[in-house]
């Protein structure tokens, strides 16, 4: 590894994140603000900080040996060839950073479907104090004592589940890793593999996708599952929109086959202003924000950092994308 690294960022990390950076890499870190000044510094750059590389960055950057992606899935660069084996560039994700906002905007729409709380917001703006919480279906639910179906126990999946047993919940959990019937978890009532993931959506009132997008996910909630699920569950998809069949969701909500949706993605983003999802009274619907945080400048330095230094040092780097794994 080189001595002297050329590290390219086109995250925009203010003057106090660079000087900590710097110091990790023993190096400058050059953050650039255009296009033009990210083509202009690649042809030297051994490690990149982008969301995004140029189709042909082979030609480009012939020294790039490592991307850290400041976000956590990395299905963005599939086409990019940079997640393939063969592209010899080691890719690593920013998972993990995610998990303290993601769980608490995740419990923010549960209770706001609880309460109906886009509907008291509506009355406020029209001047209507509603007379007894049954004129508009205010309130009426409560999250103790329910059951929280968490459908991956990675970082932010295992955040949400230890704020479930922190609002009296009963949690279920799903991880890719669970093949053993008998494996536990410490912050799960249940552990269930994947091919459990129908017993779980039947006794789960609240259910949370927290999966990345790969093959085994895509399209993994289907009109199966939704029509497996109580006819009160809300389900919360912080994950991917194609993680979802987004037809079979629209008909599961007219239909009543479940109680709601609060959806943080879709499947194709901006949500088109068409989508039968804006003006459904029993979803909550935010444009994929759920990851957003003014710690997350600071968290995603602090990240790479520590990864630069490790890079150095020649040992194993934090949140390594595994080709085999797909994230």
């Amino acid at each position: 590894m080189s001595t002297d690294l050329k590290v390219v960022s086109t995250y925009r990390f203010t003057p106090t994140s660079v000087q900590l950076l710097q110091e990790a890499a023993a190096s400058e870190v050059v953050c650039v603000a255009s296009q033009e000044e990210l083509i202009a510094q690649l042809p030297e750059a051994e490690i990149l900080c982008s969301f995004s590389v140029p189709g042909n960055w082979r030609e480009l950057a012939p020294h790039l040996r490592w991307l850290q992606y400041p976000g956590a899935g990395v299905d963005g660069l599939r086409d990019s060839g940079l997640l393939d084996v063969e592209s010899r560039v080691i890719v690593t994700t920013a998972t993990g950073i995610h998990a303290t906002t993601i769980s608490e905007y995740v419990f923010g729409s549960m209770l706001m479907f609880n309460w109906n709380w886009p509907q008291m917001v509506r009355l406020q703006d029209s001047h209507v104090w509603a007379r007894s919480a049954g004129w508009y279906n205010l309130g009426g639910r409560e999250l103790a004592g329910q059951t929280l179906g968490v459908v991956g126990m990675g970082s932010i999946g295992r955040r949400i589940a230890q704020l479930g047993h922190a609002f009296g919940m009963r949690v279920l959990g799903i991880r890719r890793s669970f093949l053993d019937e008998e494996a536990t978890d410490p912050d799960l009532d249940v552990s269930y593999s994947p091919r459990h993931l129908h017993e779980l959506l039947g006794q789960s009132d609240y259910v949370v996708l927290a999966v990345p997008l790969t093959a085994e996910t895509e399209l993994l909630i289907g009109e199966a599952e939704l029509r497996t699920m109580k006819s009160n569950a809300y389900l919360v998809n912080i994950a991917r929109g194609r993680v979802v069949d987004e037809q079979a969701l629209i008909r599961a909500l007219r239909e009543g086959w479940i109680g709601g949706a609060g959806l943080d993605v879709a499947q194709i983003e901006p949500l088109p202003s068409n989508s039968p999802l804006y003006g459904m009274p029993n979803v909550i619907l935010t444009p994929h924000i759920s990851g957003v945080s003014v710690h997350y400048e600071t968290r995603l330095a602090a990240l790479f950092a520590d990864n630069l230094r490790r890079y150095r040092a020649g040992e194993p780097l934090f949140n390594r994308f595994d080709p085999a794994r797909g994230y």
